[in-house]
């Protein structure tokens, strides 16, 4: 939240963003948790808006993911409802009546089904969430929607962030120009398997429900199933993208994924996605570097993948990294556990595109000392080839400093 220090990955400035026919945004206190600062989003969607949605895979995931994941399949939407002071997860039957209530008083405010109503909270685990701050909350924000407000909306999902995340890109489809605009939130609890991770996607475009969620599903697996903080996949993370339509229909409507009119969107839409996904890593809680790993010669791309998230979460790793030493052994460590085939005598690790290892054994041609200025800077690359396919992917993370320690310690205090 505000009170902790900037990150020093930070952008320099929050994204403008520009309006989105057919969605408006207001933001409003409810005191459940934080005083004095915007904790709740409303945002209102066209009658019509479809809608997508990629979700936690947790096990003990909250009650407003377990009613977005049910209302998707009416594939439209006409608001949005979220909170930052309360997840409303492993609340039992009370989680369900909140979520219940406040889908029952925004589809009465809106004239609307139930099941067009999204909803989504994140902070702490396991207190019950008293619906009427959120109901008196959307009462109020109604009179305030507006279609730009998005850097309000951005600030008040915020919860141990230190700063909002936004990104715009803009696409064409046929012959209609086309904006995306998204925020995030997300500091720690960062290790989506779709963190207490948030993340709402707005377009104009006219894309039916079925189109969408295959483009927001397929961008999601290289983006945001691509990072971690700290390992740790919460009950609560909520990926939506909804589009108004208002850009106009394209002829013949859009009917498939693979209608090449929509390759330019698909590819605008992972450049928002992946944007997002790196602001979140960068707001990391504690974070001081920036981390991207990229595996090579694995068996399949899943593979490598999961070969690079056994490194971004070694805590050995990333303390090293923190620790500005390039200890190059605990990657070997890593990849070693990570339980996928890797060949021990091809292995190759570069750091900072220097190599460091190489045929299962340090390079005779290494000297640390030109890794130095690499290993102090802000941003930490690392490659690695295990030597036994064609299988290739990249993640991010960021280091693990004592600052992590001391926000999570104090989270309830």
């Amino acid at each position: 939240m505000a009170g902790h220090l900037r990150s020093p990955l930070a952008p320099a400035a929050l994204a403008e963003l520009p309006a989105i026919a057919g969605v408006r945004l207001a933001t409003g206190e409810t005191g459940i948790r934080y005083k004095n600062r915007p904790d709740f989003l409303l945002a209102e969607l066209t009658p019509g808006s479809s809608v997508a949605g990629v979700f936690t895979t947790s096990k003990s995931r909250s009650a407003p993911v377990d009613w977005c994941a049910a209302s998707l399949k009416s594939g439209e939407a006409r608001a949005l409802v979220v909170n930052a002071g309360n997840a409303n997860a492993f609340t039992g039957k009370a989680g369900v009546k909140t979520v219940t209530e406040v889908a029952g008083a925004a589809a009465k405010l809106f004239g609307a089904r139930t099941t067009h109503i999204f909803q989504a909270s994140t902070g702490v685990i396991g207190e019950p969430l008293d619906p009427a701050p959120l109901i008196k909350s959307m009462n109020e924000a109604k009179a305030r929607l507006r279609e730009d407000a998005w850097a309000d909306a951005a600030r008040a999902i915020m919860t141990t962030d230190t700063f909002a995340k936004a990104a715009t890109v803009r696409a064409r489809i046929g012959r209609s120009s086309v904006t995306i605009n998204g925020i995030a939130k997300g500091s720690g609890m960062i290790a989506p398997d779709m963190a207490t991770m948030l993340v709402f996607l707005f377009t104009d475009a006219k894309l039916p429900a079925r189109v969408l969620q295959q483009l927001l599903s397929a961008s999601t697996a290289k983006t945001f199933n691509c990072i971690t903080v700290d390992g740790d996949t919460s009950t609560s993370d909520t990926v939506l993208l909804f589009a108004s339509g208002r850009a106009g229909a394209v002829s013949p409507a859009i009917r498939n994924e693979r209608d090449p009119r929509i390759k330019g969107f698909a590819k605008a839409l992972d450049a928002l996605c992946l944007d997002l996904a790196h602001q979140v890593v960068k707001d990391g809680e504690g974070a001081e570097k920036f981390i991207e790993i990229t595996i090579t010669g694995a068996e399949s791309d899943k593979a490598a993948r999961r070969i690079g998230m056994a490194i971004a979460n070694s805590p050995l790793v990333k303390t090293a990294i923190a620790g500005e030493d390039a200890n190059w052994g605990r990657i070997v460590m890593a990849i070693g556990k990570s339980g996928e085939k890797a060949e021990r005598d091809r292995l190759r690790i570069m750091i900072g595109g220097v190599s460091v290892a190489r045929n299962g054994m340090r390079d005779p041609t290494y000297n640390e000392a030109e890794i130095v200025p690499h290993m102090k800077g802000r941003s930490i690359t690392i490659a690695a080839d295990v030597g036994v396919g064609r299988g290739k992917a990249t993640v991010w993370t960021c280091d693990l400093t004592h600052r992590y320690i001391d926000i999570n310690g104090s989270y309830r205090s």
